[in-house]
């Protein structure tokens, strides 16, 4: 079966049925055990008493060879559903397998839970809620940063966890889904500036950001697309806000999904956040209004279903044509 077919099928049952957490009652998920492999690999490579200049080499090393096993496990299962393609079953298991790697339907899930929470006013359980999808602190929050931060990491998401697997899906199959999947968890695991993993991490960090170049301004592009069948929604202040403001993000590749989103929706996103106990400055993207609230979290979920659901019709446009 043809990638760009069976990404569809995979994109349209990870967006019906997501997880399936009936198997993860049984199995860990893949990206269980990818962290298992590099917590291990971490372990013996990353030394505190030594240099930064060696941890950095041995952060490449111990990249290199988590990358190399999952990379040589992802080819496995290449060569055995290849072998097998003619099973209807093993089609199936293969799309079911794909569609774990992507998360469309688990990043709606766990937005709508800041959401309902903020519905009804219960503040702690938002935050709780949103403490699961961010790395900032959440404690202090107030409504509106509580609906800024839940709406930042659903369009960062909707870049990493969706549009960036399905494009490495289309270019290398399963390989290709599989190793961009390791190489995100590596990154948000052991790609933070801190004293740990500053040097041991940076490999990971750099990397990550090279393989999200292309995805995150697509993403921006598809939600641009998006913002001209959404109501309230303006395509042009979109691009103009992406080309404003994603440079001065100190990602460089988050700012596009979420400047975009932002300038669709007429929103401010970003601002100061705290980590672990420091207060970080962080720029705004966007001129728009910045008290957001569980209305604006649901007119940003029908941004990206928009969008997501563009890039669906783009697959299939292609896929005819192709025929």
């Amino acid at each position: 079966m043809p990638h760009l077919w069976t990404l569809v099928l995979v994109l349209l049952l990870d967006l019906l049925i997501g997880d399936p957490r009936w198997l993860y009652r049984h199995l860990p998920h893949p990206v269980v055990w990818m962290g298992g492999l590099l917590m291990g690999l971490e372990r013996l490579g990353n030394r505190p008493a030594t240099s930064d200049g060696t941890r950095r080499i041995m952060g490449g090393l111990c990249l290199i060879a988590y990358l190399g096993t999952v990379g040589a496990v992802g080819y496995a299962l290449h060569l055995v559903f290849s072998a097998t393609s003619h099973s209807l079953i093993s089609g199936l298991v293969f799309v079911l397998l794909s569609s774990i790697f992507l998360s469309s339907r688990s990043l709606i899930d766990h937005v709508r839970a800041v959401e309902h929470p903020l519905r009804t006013h219960d503040i702690d359980a938002a935050r709780h809620q949103v403490s699961m999808i961010v790395g900032r602190d959440t404690t202090q929050m107030n409504a509106p940063a509580i609906s800024r931060a839940a709406t930042e990491s659903l369009a960062e998401n909707f870049s990493d966890g969706v549009i960036a697997p399905a494009f490495y899906f289309l270019l290398a199959g399963l390989p290709g889904l599989i190793l961009y999947k390791a190489l995100n968890t590596a990154d948000s695991m052991i790609g933070h500036k801190n004293d740990r993993y500053m040097s041991f991490g940076w490999a990971a960090a750099r990397l990550d950001d090279l393989a999200n170049y292309i995805p995150a301004r697509l993403t921006a592009l598809l939600i641009i697309g998006a913002a001209i069948f959404t109501v309230k929604a303006s395509p042009a202040r979109a691009l103009h806000m992406a080309q404003r403001y994603a440079p001065q993000h100190r990602s460089p590749n988050a700012g596009w999904p979420e400047s975009a989103l932002a300038g669709a929706l007429d929103f401010r996103l970003g601002g100061p956040r705290s980590y672990h106990g420091e207060n970080a400055r962080g720029v705004w993207l966007g001129e728009g209004r910045e008290n957001l609230s569980d209305v604006d979290i649901d007119q940003s979920i029908r941004v990206i279903y928009r969008a997501l659901v563009i890039f669906l019709f783009i697959l299939t446009f292609w896929g005819i044509l192709n025929q």
